[in-house]
């Protein structure tokens, strides 16, 4: 199975609409990209730049919003090719990346084996 950009795109789209409705409520400062590869060239499968709810208070206002970026080389590669495994991982991908965004880390993360 070869990757298409299209296919990617509806994959992380089907993972974001697939969120609770009570997550989804939160996300109205966010917005999700697809790039092929991480620019410093980690291995990183998604990045949550923003500043996390827990961390907002009442100034938090006329911000960018926050930004949840999908790798799809690096998610490609995890995959080895299966499709089933892609949609998976898109989707734990935006899990862990909208876990970021309510202010869990890695380390909490690891913790709670969600990771």
């Amino acid at each position: 199975m070869e990757l298409s950009e299209d296919r990617f795109a509806q994959l992380v789209e089907e993972a974001v609409a697939g969120l609770p409705e009570w997550v989804l409520g939160t996300l109205d400062n966010v917005e999700v990209f697809i790039e092929g590869e991480s620019p410093d060239g980690r291995q990183l499968l998604g990045l949550y730049e923003g500043v996390p709810l827990a961390s907002r208070g009442n100034d938090y206002s006329g911000v960018l919003p926050d930004r949840i970026t999908l790798f799809a080389g690096p998610i490609w590669r995890e995959s080895g090719g299966s499709e089933a495994n892609l949609r998976a991982i898109v989707q734990h991908t935006v899990a862990h990346e909208v876990a970021h965004h309510f202010g869990i880390d890695d380390d909490r993360l690891l913790e709670i084996d969600a990771y």
